[in-house]
């Protein structure tokens, strides 16, 4: 996408979140989001409430659901992508693989799942051995859907508050590493459509 003064807009979205409303990985997506629009980048959330609400990947299903294929839509037209997942039990939570596992329904595409897309990682968690662990999974679903993780990804040790109420980052160290993984995924971005003929992204169905 080209701004008005010509210059090249990348669309970044993010994915992630829990059911439970203003969760620290939400947050934590937001403030990356936040991060990348201030680059330049225009972005849309995917948050919680709706991978929550998604039904489970099923392989070979063909009908699909409104918010199912505005998804899809919204990944097949993005230039890059921000993942936000807890790690439950030393990996990423249900509703986030399973809404990475609906990239499926990319496999035929002339750019397949996150083929050519910068792809940042954010893993929140009570520990950091979890951290640690849901970051190599999540890296490693990365790779799997062809995407190109960027060097940066931020674990977040939520054994103390890092959100206030209304969800600004209360921690400067956590902050800057989420600027960092929102820059890198921006600037892959920007790399890639100053090749020619390397632009990913396909326009969203009208």
């Amino acid at each position: 996408m080209t701004s008005s003064n010509g210059c090249f807009t990348p669309y970044v979205i993010g994915i992630g979140g829990t059911a439970r409303p203003n969760s620290t990985s939400e947050c934590a997506l937001i403030e990356a989001l936040r991060a990348a629009e201030r680059l330049g980048a225009r972005t849309r959330l995917f948050d919680g409430r709706f991978i929550s609400n998604l039904p489970l990947y099923v392989p070979g299903r063909h009908a699909q659901s409104p918010e199912e294929l505005d998804y899809i839509d919204s990944v097949r037209a993005c230039h890059g992508i921000i993942v936000s997942t807890p790690g439950y039990h030393g990996s990423l939570s249900g509703p986030v693989k399973n809404v990475l596992d609906l990239l499926e329904d990319t496999a035929k595409d002339a750019n397949p799942y996150l083929d050519g897309r910068s792809f940042g990682c954010v893993v929140t968690a009570y520990g950091w051995q979890a951290c640690v662990t849901t970051l190599v999974s999540l890296r490693m679903v990365a790779h799997a859907l062809r995407a190109w993780p960027t060097p940066f990804g931020a674990s977040i040790n939520t054994s103390t508050p890092l959100f206030d109420a209304g969800g600004a980052c209360t921690d400067a160290k956590v902050s800057e590493h989420l600027k960092l993984v929102a820059s890198q995924v921006v600037e892959f971005a920007r790399w890639r459509n100053s090749s020619a003929g390397n632009n990913p992204a396909t326009p969203p169905r009208a």
